[in-house]
């Protein structure tokens, strides 16, 4: 077994538990922590049998949940050294035994190797992983404004992908609530990907090993879960993908258990 299940995925918050036969991963605490806790029951899962989190990057909704986490659990944190600065800084109580990597580099935790990598995103040092187990490989895109080439590069061997799917381009556009300057962000290379360009960076995986592809990080107000499917599904289906699975995360509702393998 190598799974993941989105436990909320959004604007709001971000959480992802990746599991095998035996290690259980959460990827970032965006969310409270005793919403982490129930989705976590949810899953079948207590606390106690979280073998660490990985953080992506030091945005509240990708961290939310921590200071509180960590005050309950003992759960080690996975992070690099600038995420775990700009933390303790916002939270000086939070704790101080962080697990620090170096970006770029590779580690072990139970049964599974993580890889990190940096992505273009307007945190102090945000990054991507990749998660090997016994010869499968999850991809883990939480936010990016920009499929580089390194970012094709190190994903490319993976199976299953979540990935940043932020915003519709014409909704983004006619939408009254941001000021240019937001909209301008969101679409920089340093913030969020499209529809379009995330059925484009799914399309230069198809020669490889990519079998699903979890949409996340849908904005609630540029952003609709049937707009983001259909979009990813014409392109992938336009470039001979019809065998990869799109499916879509949300805030609320945690989703089934997606093996990383496919099927």
């Amino acid at each position: 077994m190598f799974s993941i299940t989105i436990l909320a995925s959004g604007s709001a918050g971000n959480c992802a538990l990746v599991e095998t036969a035996s290690t259980r991963l959460l990827i970032d605490g965006g969310i409270s922590a005793t919403q982490m806790e129930k989705r976590l029951a949810a899953c079948h899962l207590s606390p106690d049998e979280v073998d660490g989190i990985l953080l992506t990057h030091e945005h509240c909704d990708h961290a939310r949940g921590l200071r509180v986490w960590s005050k309950r659990h003992s759960t080690p944190i996975y992070c690099n050294r600038l995420t775990a600065e700009a933390l303790e800084k916002d939270a000086p109580d939070l704790r101080k035994d962080w697990k620090r990597f170096v970006t770029g580099s590779s580690f072990t935790i139970g049964d599974t190797t993580i890889e990190t990598f940096p992505v273009p995103h307007d945190a102090v040092d945000p990054v991507g992983f990749v998660i090997h187990h016994q010869g499968d490989t999850l991809g883990i895109l939480t936010d990016l404004g920009q499929a580089t080439k390194l970012v094709q590069e190190r994903v490319r061997m993976a199976q299953t992908i979540l990935i940043d799917t932020n915003y519709d381009e014409k909704l983004l556009q006619e939408d009254t609530r941001r000021p240019w300057g937001v909209k301008q962000r969101i679409m920089s290379r340093h913030g969020h990907l499209s529809n379009t360009a995330v059925g484009d960076a799914l399309v230069e995986l198809l020669e490889w090993r990519l079998k699903r592809a979890v949409l996340g990080h849908l904005s609630r107000d540029c952003n609709r879960p049937d707009l983001a499917v259909s979009s990813v599904r014409k392109r992938l289906d336009e470039a001979g993908g019809t065998a990869v699975e799109v499916v879509y995360a949300g805030p609320i509702e945690v989703t089934p258990r997606f093996a990383v393998a496919g099927a």
